[in-house]
């Protein structure tokens, strides 16, 4: 498949596309079984929407990007236009603080995320078949959003190892962070976890 055969859509709501063909792109395995990760979903996304949760007022505007070939959705990532850096789980304010005082703007900023959910998963969601032309074409299509709005950056968050190292051959600064995870040993309850503890860390 050749690039000049794709065709990039922007829309701004989930309601402009069917859940069908968001979802082939962004579960194609539930179709066998369950969806592997239900936040990139058209239900979630479009439950936000539905919400208030994202939306005019929330700083969290959305722009969907779609990837076509011919007729057939191949691809389409969640974006948001940020006004804030609220409720991302990156904390990018001394970023902005940088930027501002430099005497640039930080707002608005594009973001490639799951809102409010720090969990990382494909922001890039594509059909398998099309996986690596696919990913470079939204890649591109991010940048040039960014660059035709002028926009300060654009941000990638909680996106998978795979996508992270395709970002990097295509130019894009890796930024690593650290998350801190919580397993239960089995505990049967909120008592035998405390008792694991010292009594200097049970207070």
């Amino acid at each position: 498949m050749s690039r000049a055969a794709l065709r990039v859509e922007i829309i701004s709501s989930l309601s402009e596309i069917g859940e069908k063909d968001w979802d082939s792109c962004a579960c194609p395995e539930a179709e066998t079984g369950r969806a592997l990760d239900p936040f990139t979903t058209h239900r979630f996304l479009k439950a936000l929407e539905d919400s208030g949760s994202v939306g005019s007022g929330t700083g969290w505007e959305p722009y969907y990007l779609t990837l076509y070939q011919d007729e057939m959705l191949i691809g389409c990532a969640p974006m948001y236009l940020k006004l804030h850096s609220q409720g991302e789980y990156i904390f990018d304010h001394n970023w902005a603080h940088a930027y501002e005082q430099a005497g640039g703007r930080y707002y608005p900023k594009l973001q490639l995320a799951v809102p409010f959910t720090p969990a990382t998963g494909r922001r890039f969601l594509v059909r398998p078949e099309h996986r690596a032309l696919a990913t470079s074409a939204l890649i591109q299509a991010v940048q040039q959003f960014a660059q035709n709005n002028k926009l300060s950056s654009a941000h990638i968050t909680f996106c998978t190892a795979e996508e992270a190292a395709q970002g990097a051959e295509e130019g894009l600064l890796h930024r690593v962070t650290q998350q801190f995870h919580w397993h239960n040993k089995n505990y049967p309850d909120f008592e035998a976890f405390l008792g694991d503890l010292s009594s200097r860390k049970r207070k």
